[in-house]
């Protein structure tokens, strides 16, 4: 068998770059780099990803992109190619964040509100993977997918469906 392909990327579209980075660095406190003026930025969420004792792994957290949906590079073209619009009002680009312990739901989903993105829920359980999520989708029509996992919940590390008990506050939805 050969070695699986990598993701290197992702991108979230956008009308306005630097309202973009603007949002995205407060939101989740990252580094965005303005790569090239108005068409693309660098989002750098920093660290690496950490080991179940808490240290820092060798794993190093994606990068990903802010892009113009006008003027998407690269391509051949010098112009820009079709299409040069944002999806409007239906399924976009959906990404899912690992909140990290330090932070919480609540700080990100305000200050995600507070700069433009409409929330769409929090405070649910997903037992497929165990974890508790909020979403919002930002300005710019992109879904949100916020995730932490509780720390008394366990999974099987097969069919990935949590085992045995854990604790939710009051009000939570599960699936």
């Amino acid at each position: 068998m050969t070695y699986p392909n990598v993701l290197v990327f992702v991108d979230f579209p956008t009308d306005d770059v630097n309202a973009a980075r603007a949002f995205y660095a407060e939101v989740f406190n990252w580094e965005v780099e303005d790569r090239i003026t108005d068409t693309f930025a660098r989002i750098v969420p920093g660290q690496h990803f950490l080991n179940e004792d808490g240290s820092p792994s060798e794993i190093g957290n994606l990068h990903m992109g802010i892009s113009n949906a006008a003027n998407l590079r690269p391509h051949k073209d010098p112009n820009p190619t079709e299409p040069t619009h944002l999806n409007p009002g239906g399924r976009a680009l959906r990404a899912w964040i690992l909140v990290s312990e330090d932070d919480s739901f609540e700080r990100i989903l305000e200050a995600a509100v507070r700069l433009g993105a409409t929330e769409l829920w929090r405070e649910h359980y997903w037992t497929e993977f165990g974890g508790c999520n909020a979403s919002f989708v930002d300005p710019w029509g992109n879904q949100i997918m916020l995730w932490q996992h509780l720390p008394d919940a366990e999974t099987d590390d097969e069919t990935h469906q949590v085992v045995g008990e854990f604790n939710l506050p009051e009000g939570w939805t599960v699936e």
